[in-house]
């Protein structure tokens, strides 16, 4: 049986986390910022998740209005949550309290000043550790992307990229999925527009 993970460390394990992915909507497609590259970095959170058997949660705001979530993000088989909160935490309250394993919650979406700020800070309310994907995250303008990632690291949410946290996930070369995985992040991540959001040393991550 793996360790726990440390406290307040940022470890992340499989047995202990689960993925969130976060109204990733037709509606969206044209307003938001980096749409395509962020569905990308999402969809390949969601395949490693799903070779390390980590759990998945997928939800849609108001899909009446907002449309359905995008087939490039390979979420067939998972059961959208629908939501009109602006957090992902009231409607999966029930899929959290089943896991009194979890520690972990790895976030993907949009809005980050919106659904993906009100879920992180409603998740580090419940006491668990909150790990933004930020190249996976986005929102219409850049500034409102820039305070909120900034606003969710006040609160105590870590930081990370995808490629980062998946490294953490699969933990060892020697893992009998690792192969699989290797061939997931031998891209590079496609770019989101972060590189321009924190050059020049941005002194709200100082």
């Amino acid at each position: 049986m793996a360790a726990a993970a440390r406290p307040g460390l940022g470890r992340v394990l499989p047995g202990s986390s689960i993925l969130f992915l976060c109204d990733m909507q037709e509606k969206f497609r044209s307003s938001v910022t980096c749409f395509p590259q962020i569905v990308a970095v999402a969809a390949r959170m969601l395949r490693v998740a799903r070779l390390l058997e980590v759990p998945a949660v997928l939800t849609e705001q108001y899909p009446q209005g907002l449309g359905h979530t995008v087939p490039e993000l390979g979420a067939e088989g998972l059961q959208p949550v629908t939501k009109t909160c602006f957090s992902m935490v009231p409607v999966v309250r029930q899929e959290l309290d089943s896991r009194p394993q979890l520690q972990s919650v790895l976030l993907c979406g949009i809005e980050t000043q919106a659904c993906i700020l009100n879920t992180a800070l409603d998740l580090l309310d419940r006491g668990l550790q909150v790990h933004v994907v930020a190249d996976a995250c986005s929102s219409r303008s850049q500034v409102d992307r820039l305070v909120a990632l900034a606003r969710m690291r006040q609160s105590g949410a870590f930081l990370s990229t995808s490629e980062a946290l998946i490294l953490q996930l699969v933990g060892d070369a020697a893992h009998p999925r690792f192969k699989e995985i290797q061939k997931i992040i031998k891209e590079p991540a496609p770019d989101s527009g972060l590189l321009g959001l924190f050059q020049g040393q941005n002194p709200l991550f100082r």
